[in-house]
């Protein structure tokens, strides 16, 4: 099963250079640069206009993994999902209980149960509490602002069973919003009946998300790394343009 998991593909959307990016209503932009350059080569006469190429890569994938207690009968697979992700993508991933821990470089590392293994020794909060106002805190101020979520597609992975009160993950995820470009919860109990996410963290989190998955099964997974390749459906308040 986690072998199948590291290989479903988690690929974001394409990001445009700023420098290059026209409205679909204009015309191509002229480089005026090149074709000068190009008209030296000729005489002096521009034989050939140069035009800019839409330069695009893909979005950074930020994946942040609960490894709390109730998440425990989840981890295995979502840590094969992450190492997964960085071995194929542009990816960063981070683990968080009581504190965040980040994992990237643990993870690097083909056999899964080696980075199991890592894993579980970078951090001494495996199976804890869940701190999730505290850690996404931690992230945005010391990874976020520095140009890690900028622009990205953030994954937070958990059933949002949280220590913090509610008001304090309303507050970062808040701030989480303004810096990514789309922002995908997963949460395995997502799928049990009558679930209904309506109070605590996962209630306080919720208005700041793009796409609410399960990804309980191999098979849901599938509809996470579908909402990992969406662009953003629609703006949410107090979110840049990008």
């Amino acid at each position: 099963m986690r072998r199948l998991v590291r290989r479903i593909a988690l690929a974001t959307p394409e990001r445009v250079n700023s420098r290059t990016r026209k409205s679909s209503r204009s015309a191509p932009r002229l480089d005026l640069r090149r074709t000068v350059r190009a008209a030296q080569h000729s005489g002096g006469e521009p034989v050939r206009l140069v035009y800019r190429r839409r330069r695009t890569r893909l979005r950074r994938l930020i994946l942040l993994c609960d490894v709390s207690g109730s998440m425990e009968p989840y981890t295995r697979v979502f840590l094969s999902l992450l190492q997964g992700a960085i071995a194929e993508a542009e990816a960063e991933a981070f683990i968080f209980s009581t504190g965040l821990t980040r994992l990237t470089r643990q993870l690097a590392v083909r056999d899964p149960d080696q980075a199991l293994a890592r894993a579980a020794a970078s951090t001494q909060d495996w199976a804890g509490g869940t701190r999730l106002a505290k850690s996404i805190r931690h992230f945005t101020n010391a990874w976020g602002r520095r140009g890690l979520a900028r622009g990205a597609v953030v994954v937070i992975i958990s059933d949002g069973w949280a220590l913090d009160d509610p008001e304090s993950v309303h507050t970062q995820m808040a701030r989480l919003r303004r810096l990514a470009y789309r922002i995908i919860w997963v949460n395995p109990r997502k799928i049990a009946l009558h679930y209904q996410p309506v109070v605590g963290g996962m209630a306080a989190a919720l208005p700041f998300v793009d796409a609410f998955v399960s990804g309980h099964s191999y098979a849901a997974l599938a509809e996470v790394a579908a909402a990992i390749r969406a662009d953003r459906s629609y703006p949410h308040e107090n979110t840049r343009t990008r």
